[in-house]
Parts: C-alpha cells; structure tokens; sequence
C-alpha cells in the first residue's frame, strides 16, 4: 500500500528556515502532482505549492518568494524549503501527491514559528 512519510517540521524562530520532506513508498503509479497543504488551528487546509511531473510550479501568495518546493523523481520524494519564516506559517503541514492509481496524503508535521 502506497504510504507517505513526511519529516523536518519543528519549532524554529521568526525568519529561520526548515526544510520539510515527503517519501512515498509502496506500489504507487505514475505521479502527475505532488504538492503541501497545511492548516493551521481555525482555518481551512490551504494549498501551499505544488510541482507538476511536467515541472509546472504554483505557490500561495503568502509564501511566493520564501517557499520552494522541489522533487527527486528518483526518489519519489518532494521537498517543502522554507525560509524566511514567519508565525503565520504555523501550522500543521500535509504532502499530497496525485498518481495515476489515485490520490494520497501524508500523516501532516508540525512547524510552529515562535520567539
């Protein structure tokens, strides 16, 4: 079964930076997108950036220019770096991929933005 494993959420400062990373492992098809959510307490899951398998990347407005997400094909994984960070990215961060045998999402990892 295909599964997700995302890592490198944390606690990290007002304009620190962290890198998240999401694995997908298991008997996964072609993957057409991979991409992060995430949700912060009150507010609905939001898209953050996604990259096509044609190379095709989008960004949220509040995190164009800070944010860059990236992939390793090889790998089956996708990178979130994240920079510059502010406490309005607090929140709970979820990799998606979308595969030609169907839709999956990681178990979600925390990054809270504090002093």
């Amino acid at each position: 079964q295909v599964q997700l494993v995302e890592s490198g959420g944390g606690l990290v400062q007002p304009g620190g930076s962290l890198r998240l990373s999401c694995a997908a492992s298991g008997s996964i098809s072609s993957i057409n997108v991979m991409a992060w959510y995430r949700q912060a307490p009150g507010k609905q899951r939001e898209l953050v950036a996604l990259i096509s398998s044609g190379g095709n990347i989008n960004y949220a407005d509040s995190v164009k220019d800070r944010f860059t997400i990236s992939r390793d094909g090889a790998k089956n994984t996708v990178y979130l770096q994240m920079n510059s960070l502010k406490s309005e990215d607090t929140a709970v961060y979820y990799c998606h991929i979308i595969a030609t045998s169907g839709s999956y999402w990681g178990q979600g990892t925390q990054v809270t933005v504090s002093s």
